[in-house]
């Protein structure tokens, strides 16, 4: 069952400029995880931990794991990670107590921005860098010549949510998703919404389309399945800036939910973890019509290749959205931690590699289940990730 987390996304901004950071700062006050602080207010807190004096961290007291792991990480990015990332840091600080980890779930765009600018250790994000983003480098924290390691370590499906009295589900081909999102389907008792659902009764209701109005990961997502599966409706190619300005537009993956919850009529997508008590579209895979799972998901990863060209750490997925195998759901998030192979300094190298070790591990992707009802990756997915992740080290 998919529940309502509670981390919110931040507002969008232009992501802070890199800070001239102290080579071990020491972890600053513990704050609870539901209060992801922005990163200028993280930047702030890492300036100011930097004074603290060697012997009060001495004097910390490493709690009944044993562990000496300490440091302070800061991740920003896709707010469709937010509540995993929210049960992760929960369980990684309490293993690791002297360790402090903030996320800011500003969205893909900013968390690649700002991961690029060197305001962040790691990033979330809903797609993974283009080779043309690659091959023009600058990763502020990386060393000069080390690549990125890009980890599909958060799956969920991304939901058609819709809200209509008294319909709580609705077939739909990707035909039809694409012409009512493109504009050409206007009306909820339109003959192509019809064809699919007999029996349903229609209301005689204008339509709302509601999208993203940030760069977003499950943007880009949504409209390369709609480009792919529907390319004689849908004629723009995949972005994560939303193509054009019509329909009505909201910010991040919870601004969408509660501006078609909030309406009569509306219809928008979002990480199926945020569709909550909103109506759900089942979508046309073959001859049949496939709800979304976290089954489904998985299995649509599986099913699909990694991207060629990329370096051994980069596990970038090429998404089939036009599969017609049975039990798969084509929508579908592939949302990815992001790292450098190789930091321009030691400080805080070792904590990042352990939090996706962690990440990675069967333990953590039960936890964001658990927490945000995404896909557990396949033992083989965790094979490869956790190659990638030993290779972290530092110039």
């Amino acid at each position: 069952m998919f529940t309502e987390p509670g981390v919110q996304p931040g507002p969008h901004r232009s992501p802070p400029a890199a800070l001239d950071f102290p080579e071990s700062p020491e972890p600053p006050r513990r704050v609870p995880v539901n209060r992801m602080r922005p990163l200028a207010a993280v930047a702030i807190a890492v300036v100011a931990a930097s004074v603290l004096s060697s012997c009060a961290v001495n004097e910390m007291e490493v709690g009944d794991t044993g562990s000496t792991l300490e440091g302070y990480v800061v991740g920003a990015g896709s707010s469709a990670q937010g509540a995993a990332q929210q049960s992760w840091i929960a369980a990684f600080q309490t293993d690791h107590p002297r360790v402090t980890v903030d996320y800011d779930p500003a969205g893909s765009g900013a968390g690649r921005d700002t991961f690029m600018e060197g305001a962040s250790d790691f990033a979330g994000s809903d797609r993974a860098y283009t080779p043309d983003e690659l091959e023009d480098g600058g990763f502020g924290r990386c060393a000069p010549d080390s690549t990125v390691i890009e980890l599909p370590l958060y799956i969920s499906p991304i939901a058609v949510v819709f809200r209509l009295d008294d319909i709580d589900t609705l077939n739909l081909d990707a035909a039809t998703i694409a012409g009512i999102f493109a504009g050409d389907i206007t009306d909820w008792d339109d003959p192509a919404i019809a064809a699919t659902n007999p029996g349903v009764a229609l209301p005689d209701l204008p339509i709302t389309a509601v999208h993203r109005s940030d760069d977003s990961g499950t943007t880009e997502n949504f409209t390369e399945y709609l480009h792919a599966t529907a390319p004689e409706v849908w004629e723009w190619e995949a972005d994560g800036v939303w193509p054009f300005s019509g329909g009505e537009a909201a910010q991040g993956n919870s601004g969408v939910v509660d501006t078609v919850g909030n309406g009569v009529g509306t219809i928008g997508y979002a990480d199926a973890s945020r569709a909550g008590g909103l109506g759900t579209a089942a979508v046309r895979v073959g001859e049949e019509f496939a709800s979304f799972s976290p089954e489904a998901a998985a299995a649509i990863v599986d099913a699909s290749p990694l991207e060629e060209g990329r370096a051994d750490g980069d596990l970038a997925v090429s998404i089939d959205r036009t599969t017609e195998q049975a039990g798969v759901y084509p929508i579908v998030l592939v949302s990815y931690l992001i790292a450098c192979e190789q930091y321009a300094s030691p400080r805080n190298v070792e904590v990042v590699r352990e939090y996706l070790t962690y990440i990675a591990s069967e333990e953590g992707q039960q936890a964001a289940a658990d927490g945000a009802g995404s896909a557990p990756i396949s033992e083989s997915m965790r094979e490869r990730a956790m190659q990638a992740i030993e290779s972290i080290r530092a110039e």
